[in-house]
């Protein structure tokens, strides 16, 4: 048996070939009309529409124009001052003490801010932290102080 004898199990298949060349018939394996029939066709990404579909943000870097004061009410200082309280020692609240209890991170650099909703009967000494109205009416009834 010499090379040229041997023959194939499998029949070698011949590449396709599209448009003139012969072996493919009028539509040229393109199918009928539209845009993939047409020669030169250039298909839009499917991912520029998603794109072009996702909303946009406002601002440059899309940063808070001011950061928002972490707000507190004086039932959750309280709760706070029940767990971290020294019996008759008068109580300073100040950002040492929220980050103590866990209140505030560290790193927080904003402004801190209690308002009133619940009651309180320990007097207080409250520094720089902003308080409102009827949250320092609440305070200095039971003989607080705000610094």
């Amino acid at each position: 048996m010499k090379l040229h004898q041997i023959k194939l199990k499998v029949r070698k298949r011949s590449k396709q070939r599209i448009a003139r060349g012969g072996k493919r018939g009028s539509y040229s394996g393109r199918g009928v009309k539209g845009q993939k029939s047409r020669s030169g066709r250039k298909l839009r990404p499917a991912q520029r529409d998603l794109i072009l579909r996702i909303p946009k943000l406002r601002g440059f870097r899309n940063k808070a124009k001011k950061n928002k004061p972490i707000i507190f009410n004086l039932k959750d200082l309280y709760l706070a001052i029940k767990t971290n309280s020294v019996p008759n020692v008068p109580l300073t609240i100040n950002k040492e003490f929220l980050v103590r209890s866990g209140m505030v991170s560290l790193k927080y650099t904003g402004e801190i801010r209690i308002l009133s909703q619940g009651d309180i009967d320990a007097p207080l000494s409250i520094e720089g932290i902003s308080v409102s109205k009827r949250t320092r009416e609440k305070i200095e009834k039971a003989n607080g102080k705000i610094l």
